[in-house]
């Protein structure tokens, strides 16, 4: 079953000898590091392994959110949430934004508390986010069948399109002076007197001053290669997407059985707003200690599942050379198989909350694999240890809505620009320092 259907991308056939940075991955993530650098004057190499936003960046929900966010994230996107509304005049290009609200809707007494709590975290951001009582969800959402003790809404929150927008982020920065090589997987980097100095391209080699690794789920393994250790897993979540329907809601909306967003086209995308699927691989086993605590926190939400995928990844080298093939060759978009069985249950649950919804012809479906951290937020950062490496990974499922941001803090620490929030967050050295990786649940 293939994936979304994303804008198409044409990438440039010349390779540099020679820019300032090398971003690797062509996500929402890489393509918005690679503008910011852009813009700031720097010459850019933007290395996508197959075609821009074709893994996770298009496969997502589509939602740019503050509401529940971990409270680590709030100050990044609250910076997020001041770019979006300009995003389509400095991008050039329609990406489908909109504000249109997202709210958590509230099944018990003490959900309503804990969203409650969460609303101190935006405190002193002039964010309008208030909870809802059930009288104000009903009114909010005519034709529902629901009836929460209340929801966490956000009116400043909303929407875009995931398979318009690394595209289109991506042509910006070409636009701007970027070379974009799609189809051309970056082996590795190159070093001298060890700090970075070039990369190694399956088209050839790029030299340059700093290369930042944005390889969402593919991330770990480029790291094992270079001698880092990354602790990241993948997790599967299952979308689909409707044909136009009237009547359904404006907001976004998130439920213990379903999560649904309109889309630019008067569709909808629906999936389960809990469940999970975890793929049973080798990783699993060598950051299982990593994990664990977020495994004690989170196992309601996740369905573990052995099969061939383990024997798949098992045969991937940890270790290549340069002059040889990559696993990123072999692979040039990660395509899982999505659970009829999870989206099924979404969408029934969704008809009977929302009866409009009988109407809904399912479009496609599809599924992303979420490169998620054991703490479950991102990776933003320099090596300590490889000087002029930096990483930008690991937003379980968090990216798409704060990829503006994350690009623009990227390119701060790669240019040394003070930052736009403080990084000690998403710093890759508390994998290491012994830093105790704190989960924030529910977020």
């Amino acid at each position: 079953m293939p994936g979304p259907f994303v804008v198409p991308f044409h990438g440039d056939t010349d390779l540099p000898e020679r820019v300032d940075v090398v971003v690797i991955g062509g996500g929402a993530i890489g393509a918005s590091t690679a503008l910011e650098l852009v813009e700031r004057g720097h010459t850019v190499a933007l290395c996508e392994k197959g075609g821009i936003g074709h893994e996770q960046s298009s496969r997502n929900w589509g939602w740019v959110r503050i509401t529940r966010r971990d409270p680590r994230e709030v100050p990044l996107m609250a910076e997020a949430l001041r770019i979006w509304p300009g995003q389509a005049e400095r991008l050039g290009r329609d990406v489908g934004y909109t504000r249109a609200g997202i709210m958590f809707a509230c099944a018990t007494d003490e959900d309503v508390a804990t969203q409650a709590k969460w609303i101190r975290n935006v405190e002193g951001y002039q964010i309008d986010t208030r909870m809802l009582s059930a009288r104000e969800f009903a009114e909010m959402n005519p034709g529902s069948t629901m009836t929460p003790k209340g929801a966490l809404y956000t009116s400043v929150d909303g929407r875009a399109e995931p398979q318009k927008v690394a595209p289109a982020v991506a042509e910006a920065a070409r636009a701007r002076g970027a070379h974009v090589l799609t189809e051309c997987a970056v082996r590795g980097i190159d070093l001298k007197a060890g700090k970075v100095c070039g990369v190694f391209t399956e088209r050839g080699y790029i030299g340059c001053d700093a290369a930042v690794l944005a390889g969402g789920a593919w991330s770990g393994l480029f790291a094992r290669n270079t001698g880092l250790r990354l602790p990241q897993l993948k997790v599967v979540n299952s979308v689909i997407r409707t044909k136009p329907l009237e009547g359904g809601p404006e907001s976004a909306l998130w439920s213990d059985g379903f999560a649904i967003r309109k889309r630019q086209d008067g569709g909808y995308t629906i999936a389960n707003g809990v469940e999970n699927i975890v793929q049973i691989v080798p990783d699993s086993f060598r950051y299982f200690f990593d994990f664990l605590p977020a495994l004690r926190h989170e196992w309601r939400a996740l369905v573990l599942r052995g099969g061939l995928r383990f024997l798949d990844e098992a045969r991937i080298p940890n270790r290549w050379k340069m002059d040889e093939a990559s696993p990123f060759e072999y692979c040039r978009v990660l395509d899982p198989k999505p659970s009829f069985t999870l989206q099924d249950r979404a969408l029934a649950n969704l008809r009977r909350a929302f009866p409009v919804f009988e109407k809904a012809e399912v479009a496609q479906r599809w599924a992303g694999a979420i490169d998620v951290t054991p703490d479950a937020i991102p990776v933003i950062s320099g090596v300590d240890a490889v000087p002029g490496f930096f990483i930008a990974t690991g937003f379980s499922g968090h990216g798409f809505g704060i990829s503006p941001a994350a690009g623009r803090l990227m390119a701060d620490l790669v240019t040394g620009r003070t930052p736009v929030v403080d990084p000690a967050p998403f710093r890759f050295s508390r994998f290491s320092d012994g830093s105790k990786i704190e989960i924030i649940s529910g977020f």
